[in-house]
């Protein structure tokens, strides 16, 4: 009885720290466990970020190739069906190229107007897409990855875009886009073990997931303000957006709405701001494969605690030791088996295999089962080397030899009944280093090559297309250069800084300097002060307005100062930044006295115009008025005697009177408006309110006149405002069927303006260009020999508007 205490107390003894052993076991062997998950995940992360950043870049090349061709630029800039069709072969045949859903071509606005989908039934062929982001970027220059949903297919997809620019320039006026499909990345995704990976946009927006019922849903809750933008996008199609219940605990843990905690991976991907890779693994999955093995094995360490009670505290000890050893190898053969399915599932390619080093197969993926037509089952245990022709085994046997020899990684391309694969075959290593295990992986590179030896030949014809356009680039620069030899005009070309680059034979001819002298100089080195001021100051215009100028210099030369007429514009380099300026100026000496001499040979003209006005005008009011005047009061002095003696009579003598009242005011209108007597006495407003009352009342038109802070100006800019005032007028009443006019005088900054404006029908001022009709040559010469100018502004049905400006300071009144 007391032995049988003694054995039971030393069990209990020996239980107790057995016990205490397991546990601790136990809690180490979880918290590795999550470690260990921790890593892999880790590591899962950062391969699917790897291979998913080379998967979006790998069309940007085609796009900008695509982008260069001179059909698609043709057919934005012709856009007939010739240009169409050929633009339209060229995305047929990238879209086939390249495997990919859809190439197209947008216009500077936005439309589609080529596509390689034309004739399908989803064809968005004249559609608008300008609110899409990757069309408002590349319109601006710059290239795009955007990934969405498409609008008219309902399929996601990544869209690569590029700007198509003008040829010789970097101005946009197009869009070429790559629409590719992302059913690769999703088989990656699919691939993941015990997890759940998702591909989300900067708000959190689920695009790929391996939890189908995800997709579109948003991975935290987002504002209704962040929800609307989302909306406004239709990046991610109508919505709606749902939440999926995810809360975030700390930074690698978070809880669903059904008390489910995960651990959380996140990774952003490279060039690509805002866009992240998350991967989920569910806390209770990780615990499960802990227990799971513990369980198993519970029974019987039951057991055997069992025995070990009934024997002595040696055996027992001595039994746990060797069931301590052999768990720890069971350990070490399931990392093994992990690290093995690990390696399978990750692979980044379309076949993988686990293979010993004799060759034989201990795993592979159905991608490669399927590529040797047999099943997993069938091939596992196979000798690799077999399944191939003597040829193609000899030479994969001697990279998988290589490889067990020298411990390295081996990778090479083959070609097996007319398919590329590239190959890559890694070692694995036991706990001492020792290669025990080859994992090889491929890539069918078929399509590939295919499209790298397309590339090569549209590689060499755009090489020949370059020297073409060498060549006629060689042969429009002679062409330049002969005309800016021969011709009579200066030509000149000058740096940010309006330092001289290089001038014309004319240029150096007139001002005694080469080209070679005149480099880096400026217009102080060559002019006067004052001349080069003022061309320094037409320059800087240029530079500031970024358009061009056209202005008259006046330079002097060894024959005195002559006039020259300038076009001044920027040039741009290749980013679009102004670099320097361009002039070309042309003698115009002759013109301008020719100019000169016609202009006061019309002032005169006018100015005895208005005198023989004045004189008419006063003798219809002296002379034919004082006569009218007479035979009224005789008509009257008739009317009185034949009142009682001759009834018709009087009444005659009555009419008569009333003939001549008419005739009195009608010779009267006709002196004030060949010359009103206001104008030279009280002056051009005065005058202005008379005619604008008199015009009101005559035609019946509205007629508004407003003046402010208008100076005393001379007789001549009195007659020319006036005499504008009055055409205008004219033509209001003949030609726009207004019911008001507006007339306006004004004095700004030295600036005289006059401004009449209708509210009638308008007309094209394209017709009376260079044209005298209705009055405007007339009109247009009064304002130059004052040394004002004047403007005709109209539409149809939007009235028409004169304005009469002049500047006032220093005005001296010659003509």
């Amino acid at each position: 009885m007391k032995l049988r205490i003694i054995l039971l107390v030393l069990s209990l003894l020996a239980l107790l720290p057995t016990l205490t052993g397991g546990y601790l076991y136990y809690s180490s062997l979880k918290e590795s466990a999550f470690k260990e998950a921790d890593r892999q995940a880790a590591l899962y992360v950062e391969t699917i970020t790897s291979h998913l950043s080379s998967f979006l870049g790998e069309n940007l090349k085609s796009v900008r190739s695509l982008a260069g061709l001179k059909e698609l630029r043709g057919a934005l800039s012709k856009t007939d069906d010739d240009s169409l069709v050929k633009a339209n072969s060229i995305l047929d045949h990238f879209k086939r190229a390249l495997d990919v859903n859809v190439c197209y071509l947008m216009d500077h606005d936005g439309n589609t107007i080529a596509s390689s989908n034309r004739n399908a039934s989803d064809s968005f062929v004249g559609k608008n897409y300008s609110f899409r982001p990757y069309f408002r970027q590349a319109i601006q220059g710059h290239p795009a990855i955007y990934t969405a949903l498409g609008i008219t297919s309902k399929k996601r997809g990544i869209y690569y875009s590029h700007p198509v620019n003008k040829e010789g320039k970097d101005r946009p006026i197009g869009v070429a886009v790559i629409k590719a499909p992302i059913e690769a990345i999703e088989e990656e995704f699919n691939q993941a073990y015990e997890g759940i990976v998702l591909l989300t946009d900067p708000r959190g927006v689920i695009f790929i997931s391996n939890r189908k019922d995800w997709l579109y849903h948003t991975l935290w809750k987002l504002p209704p303000k962040e929800i609307s933008q989302i909306a406004r996008s239709q990046q991610f199609g109508k919505g709606p957006w749902n939440w999926i219940g995810l809360d975030m605990k700390t930074g690698k843990h978070a809880v669903d709405e059904s008390g489910n905690e995960y651990l959380i991976h996140k990774i952003e991907i490279d060039n690509y701001q805002g866009w992240n890779i998350i991967f989920m693994q569910s806390l209770k999955t990780i615990s499960k494969s802990v227990t799971d093995p513990l369980k198993g094995i519970a029974g019987n360490v039951i057991l055997l605690l069992c025995v070990l009670i009934g024997l002595s505290v040696s055996l027992l000890y001595r039994k746990a030791s060797n069931e301590i050893v052999q768990r720890k190898a069971a350990e070490e053969a399931l990392q093994e088996s992990e690290e093995t399915a690990q390696a399978l599932l990750n692979a980044p390619t379309d076949r993988a295999l686990l293979l010993d080093t004799r060759g034989i197969i201990l795993a592979l993926n159905k991608p490669a089962a399927d590529a040797f037509g047999k099943s997993l089952d069938e091939l596992i245990g196979l000798c690799s080397f077999d399944l191939f022709s003597p040829d193609i085994a000899q030479h994969r046997k001697a990279y998988h030899d290589e490889v067990v020899r020298s411990s390295k990684p081996v990778h090479y391309e083959d070609d097996r009944e007319s398919r590329y694969l590239d190959t890559n075959v890694y070692p694995i290593f036991d706990a001492h280093g020792k290669v025990v295990r080859v994992a090889l992986f491929s890539c069918d590179i078929t399509e590939q090559k295919k499209t790298e030896k397309e590339l090569r030949v549209a590689k060499e014809n755009l090489s020949r297309y370059s020297k073409d356009l060498e060549r006629q680039v060689t042969e429009r620069t002679r062409e330049i250069q002969s005309i800016l030899k021969n011709t009579p005009a200066m030509v000149y070309i000058k740096d940010k800084k309006c330092l001289y680059i290089i001038v014309n034979p004319r240029f150096e001819k007139l001002f005694g300097i080469s080209n070679e002298e005149i480099q880096g100089k400026s217009d102080y080195d060559i002019f006067s002060k004052e001349i080069a001021d003022k061309l320094r100051a037409n320059d800087l215009k240029v530079l500031k307005e970024r358009g061009s100028v056209q202005i008259e210099e006046r330079i002097p030369q060894e024959d005195g100062i002559r006039t020259y007429l300038s076009v001044k514009f920027p040039l741009y380099d290749e980013k679009g930044s102004i670099r320097g300026v361009c002039g070309i100026s042309t003698d115009i000496s002759t013109i301008k006295k020719a100019q000169d001499q016609l202009r006061r040979l019309s002032g005169r003209i006018m100015a005895s115009q208005e005198k023989e006005r004045t004189a008419i005008s006063r003798e219809l009011h002296d002379e034919l008025g004082q006569v009218l005047t007479a035979l009224r009061l005789d008509s009257v002095w008739l009317r009185g005697r034949l009142k009682d003696t001759d009834t018709k009579a009087s009444e005659r003598a009555s009419t008569m009177r009333d003939l001549i009242d008419k005739t009195i005011d009608a010779v009267q209108a006709m002196a004030v408006r060949l010359r009103p007597g206001v104008l030279d006495n009280l002056g051009l407003i005065d005058a202005l309110e008379w005619y604008c009352t008199d015009f009101e009342k005559r035609i019946g038109i509205a007629c508004n006149f407003q003046h402010l802070d208008v100076p005393t100006v001379n007789n001549i800019v009195a007659t020319a405002a006036y005499r504008i005032t009055q055409e205008a007028l004219t033509n209001v009443a003949r030609h726009s069927f207004a019911t008001q006019v507006d007339i306006a005088l004004r004095a700004q900054d030295g600036i005289l303006e006059l401004v009449v404006s209708d509210n009638g029908i308008g007309f094209s001022t394209l017709k009376i260009a260079g044209s005298e009709a209705l009055g405007v040559a007339g009109m247009r010469e009064r304002a130059s020999l004052v040394g004002g100018t004047l403007e005709i502004h109209s539409q149809p049905g939007k009235g028409t508007r004169v304005c009469f400006r002049l500047a006032i300071d220093g005005y001296n009144g010659a003509v």
